[in-house]
């Protein structure tokens, strides 16, 4: 077990720039990271080390005990946040940092300012009797998912590091332990607001949303009424986030309060998954009996979680309450038309429209018709819709994509004939779609694979291999070639599950 002196003896790794312990007492709980028992460094994200500005050969030497939470850097004031949340709808007045703790922030050589948090690092005073701690499988699954989407383009947290701890934790099952490093612009939540006005502590909403502005949109200081304009910027923000998840098959699986960030990031990935086979019913959370999350409940769900923020900010937007009310329905009522906007231009994207034309919207909507009725999978039908050149054998790749591949043809004349007036080369538009339209996502089969070796046999190799396959995933790859393919019918993957 590492010492108490191990534990505070100071390091050089990070520059630490705290802006959030400066806030007052009752946003946070001062929590430093409990000690583990032999950590040991899975992966180091060093290109992101390097970029957020750290010393990479300090964390290759201590990055072992530093991202366990063994040793806590100088300069780190460590932190359990405060927030609350509506979870699968009901709402919970008190969640908090559970299990995550805030080392600190640092600003990057761009000038960002990042959070780094560790996940799996100990009991805080949120923690409700959990035990803090991670298991391994699901820190993988963070770790993978978030550079994937990253390298995808898509607003989302991302790894920094993975670690082992040594110990066990007992779930259903014993499962071996280990620490995620989390970087984000920053970790404030829709649930972060609600923990404020659930109190009724105005001063405490305002002194958030102050520190927002200045963090997040700093812009929005000489709005005429900065708290609205604040509300209108996280809607956009929103809007467009899950646009880019529809456009890759993404879904989230729990959607609730405290999983929205206000800086428009995606984050925690815990039942998360993307779709194999187009069906806009799809679940995958273990625990979302009903369906709430499904893929196509994604863009209502972001709407009524902007509803939760805006009734926070009532009393700020203006302080007489039906006014107040007028301006942040007329937010609300905003949202639809700008999710509209995105997902529709990422859609025209996806399949090789320049311009705009009246009837783009039914010609999307009539090719994922038949893609659900055909049971032709999401990413691999994109991909392929990007290569038709007129080859004869890569029109004959793309019929494969449905189950009845003559039941295409009716649609890819239409398509054809709208094409005929972008003006467009078929190089161009050829390029274009396949910057929009990976080849590789992470593929539900792929991750759980990946976990499995990891966690039954200690091997990393699945999950190396993976990284580097997600890395670049608008590239065809062909020495991976393998890893573009929809699962075997044995191999699909049904059920995903959170990782507490």
């Amino acid at each position: 077990m590492t010492s108490a002196l191990e534990k505070n003896r100071p390091g050089a790794a990070f520059a630490f720039d705290n802006s959030y312990a400066g806030l007052p007492q009752r946003f946070f709980a001062a929590q430093v990271p409990t000690p583990v028992a032999e950590p040991w460094l899975i992966k180091l994200n060093e290109p992101l080390a390097a970029e957020l500005g750290l010393d990479v050969e300090t964390l290759r030497r201590d990055g072992a005990a530093i991202f366990s939470g063994n040793l806590v850097p100088e300069g780190a004031q460590p932190l359990a946040m405060a927030y609350a949340g509506h979870q699968f709808g009901g709402f919970s007045p008190q969640l908090g940092d559970g299990r995550a703790i805030l080392l600190g922030e640092v600003v990057d050589r761009s000038g960002r300012r990042f959070d780094i948090q560790l996940k799996g690092a100990g009991p805080t005073p949120f923690s409700r009797r959990g035990d803090g701690r991670a298991a391994l499988g699901p820190v993988l699954r963070e770790y993978m998912i978030s550079e994937a989407m990253f390298a995808l383009g898509i607003p989302a947290t991302r790894a920094l590091a993975a670690v082992t701890t040594g110990e066990p934790v007992y779930r259903e099952e014993v499962l071996p332990g280990a620490v995620f490093t989390r970087v984000a612009a920053s970790h404030i939540r829709v649930g972060t607001f609600q923990f404020f006005a659930a109190r009724g502590d105005t001063d405490g909403v305002r002194a958030l949303a102050d520190y927002v502005i200045d963090r997040h949109y700093p812009t929005l200081k000489e709005a005429d009424n900065p708290y609205l304009a604040l509300f209108e910027a996280v809607s956009e923000r929103q809007a467009a986030l899950i646009a880019r998840w529809l456009h890759v098959g993404f879904i989230h699986g729990v959607m609730n309060t405290d999983n929205m960030t206000i800086s428009g990031e995606t984050i925690d990935f815990g039942p998360c998954a993307f779709m194999d086979a187009y069906d806009p019913a799809t679940v995958f959370s273990s625990i979302d009996q009903h369906g709430r999350y499904a893929y196509a409940n994604q863009p209502a769900i972001g709407q009524w979680n902007l509803a939760r923020l805006g009734e926070t900010l009532l009393p700020l937007i203006d302080a007489e309450p039906d006014g107040a009310v007028d301006k942040a329905n007329g937010v609300i009522r905003a949202y639809g038309e700008r999710f509209q906007a995105h997902w529709l231009a990422g859609m025209r994207a996806k399949i090789g429209l320049a311009g705009k034309e009246d009837g783009d919207l039914e010609l999307v909507q009539a090719l994922l018709s038949l893609m659900q009725a055909q049971g032709a999978d999401f990413t691999l039908t994109f991909r392929r819709l990007s290569d038709l050149t007129g080859d004869d054998a890569l029109e004959t790749a793309f019929a494969a994509s449905f189950r009845e591949p003559d039941s295409c043809g009716t649609w890819l004349a239409q398509w054809r004939e709208r094409l005929s007036r972008d003006r467009q080369s078929d190089g161009e538009r050829a390029a274009a779609m396949r910057s929009v339209n990976p080849a590789f996502i992470p593929r539900n089969h792929r991750v759980e694979q990946a976990i499995e070796a990891a966690v039954e046999n200690g091997d990393f190799s699945l999950f190396e291999a993976l990284l580097r396959v997600l890395a670049n995933p608008y590239d065809d790859q062909p020495d991976f070639a393998p890893y573009s393919e929809p699962p075997k019918p044995h191999e699909r993957v049904l059920a995903t599950f959170c990782g507490t």
